[in-house]
């Protein structure tokens, strides 16, 4: 990860969490005290996110961290994660900051570990979307790697994605791939979001490198997958649930992409608990 960038995103949360002082802790700790604690994971999940964890008591500093688990690992209910040691004041200071950040990124790479595990044994892999919090995107989608995902394009810089305002806007759907293509680098790969068979039909005709179905029923985007014959990437998109992601699976598109993996996950259940004096 890129620490120039997490760095900042750090520090403003600090900002943001003590602009002048932490009254409760500088009340009731004395400055210069040393204690340690215990960071414990209260529920079964794949932890994501230490790194980002430790960077928050390193830049506050005076604080040592022994990690008995790695990113990507799964955890279960009860156990031990890591032992912090080092200023009292900064370990409780720092303590909701660097916790928000791995609860989340840990709760992201859990949910994607439930998708993953549902497509397997076939062929489609799993992609994430832009749907992630405003300023955070490279911590969520560091998240999906961790739980077994794959990332889509990480912004409007990466691909050229022709969605249907887009479309609308060039005419249709050969116009706004030929516009796309007389417009971008020969190496940015061009998708197009498509919500029928008609629109499977032209899109493959205009050459488009991905050919997104979008909130397609099953039957519809098993006949798209066989008129695209491997002619394109093809991506499944819209209400993917961890319900119906394994019959996804089974259409034969080689990706599917689910914005529920960063939009509204649920935190992972983690703790600092059991301070004490040293």
């Amino acid at each position: 990860m890129n620490y120039l960038i997490i760095d900042k995103m750090i520090k403003d949360a600090l900002i943001e969490d003590i602009p002048n002082e932490d009254i409760s802790t500088n009340s009731v700790v004395k400055e210069g005290s040393v204690s340690a604690v215990d960071l414990i994971c209260k529920a079964d999940g794949i932890i994501a996110g230490l790194g980002v964890f430790k960077r928050v008591f390193d830049i506050l500093g005076d604080v040592e961290i022994e990690f008995f688990v790695k990113d990507g690992d799964k955890v279960k209910k009860g156990q031990m994660l890591a032992e912090l040691k080092g200023s009292t004041r900064n370990l409780l200071m720092g303590e909701r900051v660097a916790l928000n950040y791995l609860q989340r990124m840990s709760g992201i790479a859990t949910m994607t570990g439930k998708y993953v595990e549902k497509l397997k044994g076939s062929k489609t892999k799993l992609l994430d979307s832009r749907k992630t919090m405003p300023n955070m995107r490279i911590l969520d989608k560091y998240a999906v790697r961790m739980g077994g995902g794959n990332n889509h394009r990480m912004n409007l810089s990466d691909a050229v994605m022709l969605k249907d305002n887009h479309i609308g806007a060039a005419g249709g759907v050969k116009e706004a791939i030929e516009a796309a293509r007389n417009y971008a680098s020969f190496v940015v790969k061009i998708e197009v979001e498509v919500e029928t068979l008609d629109m499977v039909r032209e899109a493959v005709e205009a050459g488009a490198d991905i050919i997104m179905l979008d909130n397609m029923d099953m039957e519809t985007a098993k006949e798209a997958v066989k008129i695209i014959d491997n002619r394109a990437i093809v991506e499944f998109s819209g209400n993917v649930t961890l319900e119906n992601i394994e019959e996804v699976g089974k259409i034969g598109v080689d990706v599917v992409s689910s914005g529920s993996l960063t939009h509204s996950v649920k935190a992972l259940d983690i703790s600092m608990k059991n301070l004490r004096n040293i």
